[in-house]
């Protein structure tokens, strides 16, 4: 999900928020993936081809919902690093060039997953920065860090955001007017409260601020999601299974991973939930 570092990212957690769509009764036969390394990386060891820097995984959601609906014609196009201008212009990345994630719809396409906006507000940049000040470990100094004039500038970038996440949509939806689309927010990366300090290098007075910045994120999809005629999945009310649990259940990695997945990122377990969620949304 991150640009300039996959050894951090963000994410934030579930609640499913309805919309009008498709049912899927008849199946699907032509799913295309958009997203950043939220949705495209898993086990690393695992790939799926494309330019390295994209570290696409074959056990990811879309391969995993792939096959949870028997479709046929998958086509991955997701990548760690983009952000929303990636959708319509290519992507540099280490080993080549992602095209622009838009040229895999087409007419035929009947079902495409969204997941993006992450990397639109600075999440690497944001950990990277919590993870410095964290040495105050009880107090809060990356709240005040990114507090300027009273004015939480993280909260004011996923409200300025919200209108090219709205253009987002409406883009899938001309180029491909017959799909399903599913925007997918992100899985939790911290606890409500408390943290586990240095396994996830962030300041414990931190650790719900930031937690509330990545359900605001993900509301603010889900809103999105549903203002344009797509279903989303929310997984703001997902628990226990952010990266300050043990390896057997957490379904996010902190720092230093567990298992061959992405530093705060999904692993292989949390990629296969957000494709039941997804399922059972559909």
């Amino acid at each position: 999900m991150l640009r300039t570092s996959l050894a951090f990212a963000v994410a934030a957690a579930a609640a499913l928020v309805t919309a009008p769509a498709q049912a899927h009764a008849a199946g699907f036969h032509r799913y295309v993936a958009l997203g950043d390394s939220y949705t495209a990386v898993g086990d690393l060891l695992q790939p799926a081809g494309g330019p390295l820097g994209c570290f696409r995984s074959s056990v990811n959601f879309p391969h995993d919902l792939a096959a949870r609906l028997h479709v046929a014609d998958l086509v991955d196009a997701s990548c760690g690093g983009a952000v929303t201008a990636d959708m319509t212009g290519p992507q540099s990345v280490i080993g080549g060039t992602n095209p622009a994630q838009f040229d895999s719809l087409a007419p035929d396409t009947d079902l495409v997953t969204v997941g993006i906006g992450g990397n639109d507000i600075g999440f690497g940049d944001i950990v990277t920065t919590c993870g410095e000040l964290s040495l105050d470990v009880f107090g809060n100094p990356c709240q005040q860090h990114f507090t300027v004039n009273g004015t939480d500038q993280l909260a004011a970038r996923i409200d300025a955001l919200a209108p090219t996440i709205d253009a987002v949509i409406q883009g899938v939806h001309q180029r491909a007017p017959h799909a399903t689309v599913v925007v997918v927010g992100y899985l939790p990366v911290l606890p409500a409260s408390g943290g586990c300090w240095p396994s996830m290098p962030v300041a414990v007075g931190d650790v719900p601020w930031l937690h509330g910045i990545e359900q605001k994120l993900n509301d603010m999809l889900s809103a999105e999601a549903a203002a344009n005629g797509a279903l989303s999945v929310n997984p703001n009310g997902v628990t226990g299974r952010d990266a300050c649990q043990w390896p057997w259940t957490r379904w996010v990695e902190p720092v230093i991973p567990a298992q061959p997945a992405a530093p705060v990122h999904p692993n292989p377990a949390g990629q296969s939930a957000v494709a039941a969620m997804i399922e059972s949304r559909l």
